[in-house]
């Protein structure tokens, strides 16, 4: 220990006034807790991979095998050797200077093209902090640091002056491009970036790459030009000032293919989006000067609103000489920025899920697919989903091998500074909260952003999880091209403006280097330039082509009507054997005592009966009939696995050994397979999520449920831009249903509606029923069943149908355990289906006493029918159920108001506000089927501006008070 203090003491007091805390521990402590973050130093073969699962997903997610957790792969690095160890003791200020490095490089780089970066000294990275002041000093560098003569060269020197290592120490991490990746858990992760960073071991570019590079910026800066020269009214959002965005991506793709990825999903916002379609992902420039003339992207007569320019989206392939092209996937986006991020991971997971499946048993996340995810940094900053999509990327059933973002970084956000638009150092700092690495890259150097971007790659390839890039850059305009943003940004954009484009940097590069000569790069601009005009020219006689139903899709149709009656029913033996499956557990498997009396037994004796099936049996039924028939089924949300309601139960856990086994998993060798997603506290994200991965599984009944139907307002943006939205605005079918617990039992505001109103809002059913010839074909369907039976049929028809609905099923609370809320097995037996009006058994055989017709949805008809019995109004009052709200059942109600001709009053009854519920929505369309002179009146709460009351009592007399109102005659 004496000759470790001796180290200590020798150095300068103003070092140990400056980092007095960490010289008060002594030196071996020091060395201790910095070891893990330092790489070894001469590292002459590729570490092996190695796989750790963590006990809590062994645990959670055991049964789920393919389709759950797959461990990211693990770097191992090697241990110290003795000799290292004890050179990092002699040499500990050293140490000190090259973790000072590691951890604080970034804040003196050279990363702002501006310039407009105040920076100021950084006391942690100057030597004589460290006693280390004389500069021709020869140190060992052994375990400490990874010095090389040659750029391009692995061989590490053993010793180095200090002048040598401040040099390397400098080039290294205060250059064009900086890391932080000192604040990952993980040492081997650490070691690993460490080592990369310091070995230059970096492929080299060559003279092909360089033309590529150039090509590519040139394309970006000319369609700029050509548009704000054909265009020039336009909002395009160009890419000016950040054009190697471009050699980002390109860089990224060529890299990612090589390594043998065969599909990339990519989600961005509109900054540089039509610069990237057209000039990298094969995007027809007449199309796109078509449509920014005012056409349709689509054919004519499809049933599609279509949407912006900036929102369009292309899916080619590009052939980078790999063994296999890469399939790119850019998906359209909405305005509201960053919405679109857990889209694409979850068509990611489902497109790598696919392909686990249907490739070799050594196929891992992320092995064939990437997810990019491009981001503004204001918007990276400011928008909460960010931190949700963040939060999902390492979970079971959420992971895809790691995402891949790209921080195109204008340094403003709209007429917003950064100061002004986030709390914290950089734009990607949100990153940290899932430790991910960040590597912050100059935008004016192309070739360090192709740098940066494939360490960004090879990160996320070897350790399957996130990584930042922040592009640094600039825009030249506005927010858009027509904007003036000196008004509010006067020195950033007369510096802007007194500068040369990337671009033309870049050309003058090659230039000097005689790479290219002038005529070569007036002959490419030129020729480009023509190019595009002459797609320009060819508009007029332009045709859109339809790319909707292809691949997966193939076999299904854009539906004219959705209104069908499918047989959805199965046989009754199937659903018996198939519902004994549902509770059945391996051999020494120990279930839950209350589980194994209350769900286990009560199920199946009721199956024996083939009475009293309850919603949870029902929907076993028919979770395992669509498996059996080749289906795949997702459920995802929070506590979807035993319901929030403790109803479900489709995972079951050992008690001793806490082991999942999920009983409809093993129904028969050939079925699908059921994923019970457990998810994160997020509805946001998880929407998106999910609603990515049902565009890209027409055959998977994809559901996320709801812990409470009210819940999916935190989802709005994704309801409004995707659910709801994107068949007619980009003709993508999603089959995604949403379950939503909803009901009026004296839960309070917030635990009692999932606000039936706004999905009919969003739904664009007819108003007019006058027309003879009505039939519908609405955006999604909103049911709201009142029998296990109905939901049986629901789920089924979900899938046998030929095209794809998003279905919004308003759920069960209190119906779930209602002894008077039961089927049959008959009544989802064959020759059975869902019925949209359910009329009332009790009143049709004298229908002409019937003095009162009440309409109703949901579980108050239960209350209904048990006040009817006890008004002893059995005779004199009909109840019609409408189980499907949207689309609109014309023909039901009608045949129901035929029936009932001669009745007095006709009346819409719910437990709902008057200015929630379905009322709104049909009570137009109902009028217009009544008879002459006949108008319907209304019963329920009246108008409220929160959805429901917190007091006990009053919530008892409004029920009271509607059951009152529902029987005077």
């Amino acid at each position: 220990m004496s000759a470790i203090f001796r180290v200590a003491a020798s150095t300068t007091k103003r070092a140990m006034a400056g980092h007095g805390s960490a010289l008060r521990m002594t030196a071996a402590r020091h060395i201790q807790s910095q070891s893990s973050s330092l790489p070894a130093i001469a590292l002459r073969q590729r570490p092996a991979l190695t796989t750790v699962q963590p006990i809590v997903q062994r645990r959670a997610y055991h049964d789920d095998g393919a389709w759950g957790y797959r461990t990211p792969k693990k770097f191992s690095m090697p241990d110290y050797t003795p000799e290292q160890l004890a050179n990092r003791v002699e040499n500990a200020n050293l140490l000190r200077l090259v973790i000072a490095y590691r951890t604080h490089g970034h804040k003196i780089a050279d990363l702002d093209p501006l310039g407009l970066t105040h920076k100021e000294a950084v006391v942690a990275l100057e030597a004589e902090r460290y006693a280390l002041d004389d500069p021709s000093k020869v140190y060992n560098l052994n375990g400490i640091l990874h010095v090389n003569e040659s750029k391009h060269s692995a061989e590490a020197r053993e010793e180095a002056t200090l002048e040598t290592v401040l040099n390397h120490l400098k080039k290294s991490y205060s250059g064009k491009i900086a890391y932080e990746f000192t604040h990952i858990p993980d040492a081997s992760e650490r070691r690993w970036f460490a080592h990369q960073v310091e070995s230059y071991q970096k492929p080299p570019i060559t003279p092909e790459d360089k033309r590529r590079m150039f090509e590519l910026l040139s394309k970006s800066e000319v369609f700029d030009h050509f548009m704000g020269k054909k265009f020039a009214q336009v909002k395009r959002y160009g890419l000016e000032g950040a054009e190697s965005m471009m050699v980002a991506l390109d860089s990224l793709l060529q890299t990612a293919s090589k390594n043998g990825v065969t599909q990339a999903v990519i989600g961005m916002p509109h900054r540089g989006r039509l610069n990237l379609l057209t000039d990298l992902l094969q995007y027809d420039p007449t199309a796109l000067f078509s449509k920014v003339k005012g056409n349709s992207e689509f054919p004519a007569g499809l049933p599609a609103t279509g949407d912006v320019l900036s929102h369009i989206a292309n899916s080619p392939t590009i052939d980078y000489g790999a063994t296999e092209p890469i399939k790119v996937s850019m998906l359209h986006n909405p305005s509201h920025l960053e919405a679109v991020n857990p889209v694409a991971m979850g068509k990611a997971r489902a497109k790598q899920m696919d392909l686990i499946a249907t490739s070799s048993p050594d196929c891992q996340l992320g092995d064939k697919v990437m997810c990019v995810q491009l981001h503004g940094d204001a918007a990276f900053t400011g928008q909460g989903v960010v931190m949700e999509s963040l939060g999902l990327s390492n979970l079971p059933h959420f992971s895809s091998g790691g995402s891949i973002h790209i921080v195109v970084n204008n340094q403003i956000g709209y007429t917003t500074p950064a100061q002004n638009a986030r709390s914290s150092v950089y734009s990607s700092d949100i990153g940290k909260m899932i430790n991910a690495p960040v590597i912050h890259v100059n935008g004016d150097h192309p070739e360090e952003v192709a740098h940066a971007v494939r360490l960004a790659f090879e990160y996320r390839n070897k350790f399957r999880k996130d990584v930042i890039l922040d592009l640094i850059a600039y825009r030249r305009w506005g927010h858009n091209e027509l904007d003036e943003p000196a008004f509010t940004q006067p020195l950033m954009y007369n510096n802007i403006r007194a500068r040369k484009s990337v671009p033309k940097m870049y050309e003058e590069k090659l230039l000097s280097e005689q790479l290219l000569d002038k005529e070569e790069v007036e002959d490419f601009r030129r020729d480009y330039f023509e190019k595009l005009d002459d797609a320009f020219g060819e508009i007029e006689g332009f045709k859109p082509e339809a790319d909707q139903l292809k691949g997966k899709w193939e076999g299904m149709i854009l539906p004219t009507e959705t209104v069908s009656r499918l047989n959805t029913g199965i046989d009754l033996d199937a659903m018996r054997v198939i519902g004994k499956a549902s509770v059945a557990t391996p051999t020494g498997f120990e279930v839950h005592p209350r589980l194994a009396k209350f769900h286990v037994q009560s199920r199946l004796s009721k199956l024996k009966d083939g009475q009293k099936i309850d919603w949870a049996t029902a929907e076993a039924i028919a979770f395992g009939s669509l498996l059996e028939e080749g289906f795949d089924v997702r459920i995802c949300g929070q506590d979807v696995g035993r319901g929030t309601f403790s109803q479900r139960h489709a995972m079951l856990v050992d008690q001793k050994t806490e082991r999942v086994h999920i009983p409809l998993n093993s129904l028969s060798e050939s079925q699908g397979h059921l994923e019970v997603a457990n998810s994160s506290l997020s509805e946001l994200a998880v929407l998106g999520f999910e609603a990515g991965m049902s565009y890209e599984t027409p055959k998977m009944l994809n559901i996320w449920e709801a812990q409470f139907g009210d819940f999916f307002n935190s989802a709005q943006v994704t309801i409004d831009t995707y659910v709801s939205s994107a068949e007619t605005k980009w003709l993508r079918q999603s089959g995604l249903v949403m379950l939503l617990p909803h009901g009026y039992d004296g839960a309070g505001p917030e635990h009692s509606s999932c606000r039936i109103e706004r999905w009919l809002q969003m739904t664009n059913d007819t108003y007019d029923m006058t027309d003879a010839e009505y039939k519908p074909n609405t955006n999604m369907h909103v049911v709201n069943p009142t029998t296990p039976a109905q939901y049986f049929h629901l789920l089924r028809r979900q899938m046998k149908r030929d095209f794809r609905k998003p279905l919004i099923v308003v759920g069960p609370k209190t119906l779930l355990r209602l002894p008077t809320a039961v089927s049959t097995l008959e009544e989802m037996g064959p020759n059975t289906t869902f019925e949209p009006v359910l009329g009332d058994a009790q009143t049709q055989d004298k229908p002409e006493a019937v003095e009162k017709v009440l309409f109703v949805s949901g579980k108050l008809y239960y209350d209904l029918v048990k006040e009817r019995e006890t008004q002893g109004a059995t005779d004199k009052v009909a109840i019609v159920r409408v189980e499907e709200l949207s689309p609109f059942p014309k023909q039901g109600l009608q045949e129901e108001i035929e029936r009932y001709a001669d009745a007095k009053e006709f009346t819409w009854i719910q437990e709902e506000p008057q200015n929630g519920g379905a009322f709104s929505f049909m009570e137009p369309r109902i009028r217009q089927l009544l008879p002459e002179a006949k108008s319907l009146g209304y019963i329920g709460r009246g108008p409220s501006a929160a959805p429901a009351t917190g007091i006990a009592t009053v919530h008892r007399k409004e029920s009271a008070d509607i059951l009152a109102k529902a029987f005077r005659l």
